[in-house]
């Protein structure tokens, strides 16, 4: 595919463009290369000219700021964050398969990747803006259109104030080193650690400080988890509003339907906690849940980071699963079945990873 994307992406839609990489590619570094990065849009992305950006921040401030990307660059310290962003949508696949979920992208377990941000603090530039009193969220906005909304408007989003004001959450112009790549938001995105992808917008040209959520359709109606039984349609407000990130772990290697060889079997994934919370422990069994061994994780990057994990398991000859869970450090877990967490939108799907795969003998 295009964008600078590798070519076995697997595509779910093409307009928008909407794209994630097969398990074993999202497992071959710590740190997802720009090609392998997950792509995750609403409308046609756009095409910012650098030279003519301007950030405004507004709202509740004292001091409305007016920010090119020179000025962003020169006027506040850089910092760096490894952080990983998750579709609020991440393996909505095991949902669909519980009950049909109409008009959602079918998402894997591959929506997920991780990087180091490079930018300025939101904190920083909202000190400079000075925040009135009556604040309590920030709300930004993008310049990309999106039709799902009737009738259409641009991209956007809130999150707490409180949380705009960590040193974590960024205003980022390059990723992993590089420029910003236009697909992920180029010249400057919002980088927002520990919550759902969709509230670290890209293509940022507003920030807006606010008593209230946004009241943007992508804020009041979209990325909201409903009741089972309700409508999908439901009015602005309804359900609950996605922020932080549930633990959630996905297995990556072996592949669904993949043929592998009897006997010690390594198993390999990611793991996520959100906002303040880490990954504390990835279970892995074999036999249905009967019997679990703990994984071993790999070094944590950052607070903000995924955790890649690997554990060997024996396996007989035959069809087989293997099963992976994650805990957080509040000692939450993901619940055993998807028919559980199942939603009207497809969100939120932490339940147990499962893969099925053929064991075969050695020489056979």
């Amino acid at each position: 595919m295009a964008w600078g994307k590798r070519s076995d992406m697997i595509v779910h839609t093409t307009d928008p463009v909407n794209a994630e990489p097969p398990r074993a590619a999202l497992a071959e570094h710590a740190l997802t290369g720009t090609d392998t990065f997950y792509m995750r849009n609403h409308g046609p992305i756009p095409d910012v000219n650098a030279e003519a950006w301007r950030l405004r921040v507004g709202g509740l401030v004292t001091r409305p700021l007016e920010l090119s990307l020179a000025d962003l660059r020169r006027d506040f310290a850089h910092h760096d964050v490894v952080a990983a962003l998750q579709c609020a949508g991440n393996r909505r696949a095991e949902l669909i398969r519980v009950r049909d979920i109409p008009g959602q992208v079918p998402w894997g377990p591959c929506a997920t990747s991780n990087a180091r941000w490079t930018g300025a603090r939101l904190a920083d530039v909202l000190a400079a803006a000075g925040i009135a009193p009556g604040a309590g969220h920030v709300a930004f906005t993008a310049p990309d259109m999106s039709d799902k909304p009737s009738p259409p408007q641009p991209f956007g989003g809130s999150i707490p104030l409180g949380k705009a004001m960590r040193e974590e959450v960024l205003l980022a112009w390059a990723m992993n080193g590089e420029p910003l790549p236009r697909a992920h938001g180029a010249p400057v995105r919002v980088v927002v650690p520990g919550y759902l992808g969709a509230r670290s917008v890209k293509w940022v040209v507003q920030v807006t400080v606010q008593a209230c959520p946004s009241d943007n359709y992508f804020q009041a109606r979209d990325y909201r988890l409903l009741p089972a039984g309700a409508d999908s349609s439901a009015g602005p407000g309804a359900g609950l509003s996605l922020g932080p990130l549930a633990v959630n772990a996905s297995i990556l290697t072996p592949d669904e339907d993949a043929c592998v060889p009897a006997g010690p079997l390594i198993v390999t994934g990611y793991a996520v906690a959100g906002d303040e919370r880490q990954v504390a422990r990835v279970d892995v069994s074999a036999d249905e849940g009967r019997s679990w061994i703990q994984a071993r994780l790999d070094e944590e990057l950052s607070p903000w980071s995924w955790r890649r994990w690997r554990a060997t398991v024996p396996v007989p000859p035959g069809p087989a699963e293997v099963i992976a869970r994650a805990w957080d450090t509040a000692a939450c877990v993901q619940p055993e079945s998807p028919a559980t967490v199942w939603n009207p939108q497809g969100y939120a799907n932490t339940a147990w990873s499962r893969v099925s795969f053929t064991a075969v003998r050695a020489g056979l």
